[in-house]
This record gives structure tokens, sequence and C-alpha cells, in this order.
């Protein structure tokens, strides 16, 4: 199944690739410059239609657990302040998503939404220690049942120029479900108590709404 976010962008990629092949059959160029272009076309339209792909996932529902909130690469693992909304010391897991992973961005927990605020900024390479606190971002706080908050934020790359969330401050929503979705290579960092259980290692492939990030005490 293709996402929403794409329906129109390849819709507007096929106009284009058609707009730019008109002319080159108008002048009747070599075969061979068209057969390349035809192939340029394509192997360009099926990456940007695997990019936009949005599979059915099956969830495996448990409040203790907290599951991964994209597909991509565990690339961070520490204990660091998070000062913008929980305002003490938690244990950050990032994973970077790299133009070739699902994009779709899932609830790590079910709860309330207590905090969603985007943030302009820059557009440093998703994995640079900096990304998380100066690039464009979105912060969002899930209050779950038994009052622990935990803290994802969305924050594009060097390539993502566009995050889209689809949750608002109230709502209460179901671990697993659809909350955003980040264009073309970026990363999520989950915070997390410094109590909770880390399943994940760094290097380890994520799967979002499947993979356990953390058990929770």
């Amino acid at each position: 199944m293709i996402h929403k976010e794409g329906r129109t962008f390849l819709l507007n990629l096929i106009l284009i690739l058609v707009v730019i092949y008109l002319p080159l059959e108008y002048f009747n160029i070599p075969p061979m410059v068209s057969e390349l272009y035809f192939l340029f076309a394509s192997i360009l339209f099926l990456l940007c239609l695997q990019f936009f792909r949005n599979p059915t996932v099956q969830i495996n529902s448990n409040p203790k657990h907290v599951l991964a909130p994209a597909d991509g690469k565990v690339v961070v693992i520490e204990e660091t302040d998070e000062s913008e909304y929980l305002k003490e010391r938690r244990i950050q897991v990032s994973i970077f998503m790299s133009p070739i992973n699902v994009h779709v961005n899932r609830n790590p927990v079910s709860g309330i939404i207590k905090y969603v605020k985007y943030h302009a900024g820059k557009y440093l390479v998703a994995w640079h220690p900096k990304s998380s606190t100066e690039n464009e971002r979105t912060t969002v706080v899930y209050q779950m049942e038994d009052g622990l908050q935990i803290l994802t934020r969305q924050i594009a790359g060097a390539m993502a120029r566009r995050i889209k969330w689809y949750i608002n401050e109230g709502d209460n929503v179901e671990q697993g479900q659809e909350f955003g979705f980040i264009k073309f290579g970026s990363r999520v960092d989950v915070f997390l108590p410094l109590d909770a259980n880390i399943i994940v290692k760094i290097g380890d492939k994520a799967k979002g709404g499947r993979t356990v990030l953390a058990e929770l005490k």
C-alpha cells in the first residue's frame, strides 16, 4: 500500500518524467538515449515508490513494552538530559531511518498525548549529535495509564525537509498506531526512564511497531 503522503508526489513525478520525455521523442533522438532515459525514469520512480510504501503491521500491544516508533538502525543508546519538557535525566534511544526504510512513525506506547510541539531548525545529517536539539523536529509526549511519560522526537535530516504528524494534545492513542511520517531520511529519538530495561543494542535493525526497544518497570 502507498502512504497518503506519497500519492500526490508520485503523480507529480510521473507528470514531470513524461513532460521531459515528450521533447526527446519530438526531436527524434537516437534510440539509445531514449532507452537510457526510460531506464533512469523507471529506477527513479521505483525508488520513490518503495520509499512511500506503507505495509500492514501486526501490533502486539503490551503496557510494559516500548515499541520502536520507526524502521531503521539503532544509532544511539545513552543517558542524557531531556531539557525541553521532561527536565530530567533519561535514556535516549535513537533510530536512524535511511531513504530505503519505511518512514511511517508509530506510537511507542498507549496513552494520552500531553505535549506536541514543532520546532523549525537546521538540516544537519540525522546522526549528528546536535541534530536532536538543532534540526527541524517535532516533540511528542505520551502519558501512560500509570502516569509515566515517554517522549518521542521526530528529527529531519539533511534530505528530510518535511515532518508530518497526525496527533494533537489530549488525544488518546494506541500503541503501534501511526502518528506521523518524515520524508527522505531522518531520525526518531525516544527518551526512556533510567530504570527501563533496554532490549536493543547499537547497530540493531528496528521495525516500527514490532521491535521492543525497552521493558518498563
